[in-house]
């Protein structure tokens, strides 16, 4: 593997003598150490977390937005001026949401009172059906809903920790993008420094495809974004759901969301419609399959086509990578895990010995491999050999 890996050329010397220097060992001692080292390497990133993820966050926006810099930039406004007026133009956008959702919620919360009473009547009604209906008493219904809690309440806690952590260092984000686009050629620079020169160009294209993935996939989120948006609004207006059009920008915002964010998403129309409507399940009913209809567009139309068409990794490896995020740095890591393996798939393409990995992550499938001429010659050989 270290003699392909240097006529490639796509590590740097010293991971090449290490690779060398490995295939002195047999592989019972190699294993573990490398199990060792996967296992280090993750206990550090879960101990740095609170400092990585604002940064990878910076990063993700600072590539987002280095296009619109340079787009400035060649229109002759200086780079700090440029790279001000973009954080600034960000800010606006950002905050004009904010302001729009803050104004909506203030006169959502002057109706709370009206909503818990008529939420009381309506859950209450609810139960007293089930215990007709299934059998259930209201006592064991109770320990049913605390214990549902209870097991949710870790997961629940964990997300509201990692928001309000995403919250808490809003003031760092416009410093480590500032600092990230300003100091860009520094980082460009350490790849090509790190490897050979006879590899820039091969390092250049890693870097550049690396780049329109990360582009494509975050500009293709906030495309979704809007889209799901107008639909959700559009069908909670239609079935008369109040707040209609606070509810869809909400929903869409948690559709980014995986898993978690959809079933949240999907619950506030529906108690909503349960809550302000006349009591019966026939607009809630309604709005879940709207709402059925609107996610099957989104999966199947506008995800692939817009969010997925840089980003070409198969859909068992995004949902365990997803799991994997999850568990690792709960909301964050779930946001940070799709463009990082979009990153491992590219690098593996370019690593000949990588390439089947990069295959397995990707979307193209080839028929099985026969096996070489040589071996399916040595297997009729040997079977001759034993049936004579």
């Amino acid at each position: 593997m270290a003699n392909t890996v240097l006529k490639k050329g796509v590590f740097p010397k010293a991971v090449i003598k290490t690779a060398e220097s490995a295939k002195k060992y047999p592989f019972f001692i190699k294993a573990p150490l490398v199990l060792i080292g996967i296992y280090t390497l993750f206990n550090i990133l879960l101990l740095l977390q609170d400092i990585l993820v604002p940064v990878c966050f910076a990063a993700l926006i600072a590539i987002l937005l280095n296009p619109i810099v340079n787009k400035f930039m060649a229109w002759r406004i200086p780079k700090i001026l440029a790279i001000i007026l973009v954080l600034m133009l960000s800010i606006l956008i950002v905050g004009g949401i904010i302001a729009f959702l803050s104004t909506q919620l203030a006169s959502f919360s002057e109706l709370a009172p009206e909503f818990k009473k008529r939420g009381a009547e309506v859950f209450a009604n609810f139960q007293h059906w089930v215990r007709a209906t299934f059998n259930i008493s209201l006592k064991k219904q109770a320990t049913m809903i605390n214990s549902a809690l209870q097991s949710g309440q870790a997961y629940i806690g964990q997300t509201l920790s990692t928001v309000m952590g995403i919250l808490s260092i809003a003031v760092l984000l416009p410093i480590y993008v500032f600092l990230l686009l300003f100091y860009k050629p520094l980082f460009v620079n350490f790849f090509y420094d790190v490897f050979e020169t006879r590899h820039q160009e091969q390092v250049a294209e890693v870097l550049t495809e690396t780049k329109q993935a990360v582009q494509s996939y975050i500009f293709g989120l906030l495309v979704e974004m809007l889209i799901v948006a107008a639909l959700n609004s559009s069908a909670l207006l239609i079935l008369g759901v109040r707040y209609a059009v606070l509810l869809g920008v909400i929903g869409a915002i948690l559709n980014v969301i995986p898993y978690l964010g959809g079933i949240i998403a999907i619950a506030l129309p529906v108690l909503m419609s349960f809550v302000g409507g006349d009591g019966s399940f026939t607009t809630p009913l309604l709005v879940v399959a709207a709402y059925t209809v609107i996610q099957f567009i989104d999966n199947n139309i506008i995800v692939p086509r817009v969010v997925s068409s840089k980003v070409e990794v198969n859909a068992f490896v995004s949902i365990v990578i997803v799991l994997l995020g999850g568990a690792f740095w709960g909301v964050s890591g779930m946001f940070l895990s799709i463009p990082f393996v979009a990153i491992c798939k590219i690098l593996f393409d370019h690593v000949e010995d990588l390439q089947p990995w990069g295959r397995l992550l990707g979307i193209k499938m080839n028929e099985p491999h026969s096996p070489a001429p040589a071996v399916a010659e040595a297997e009729v050989t040997e079977n001759e050999k034993e049936n004579p």
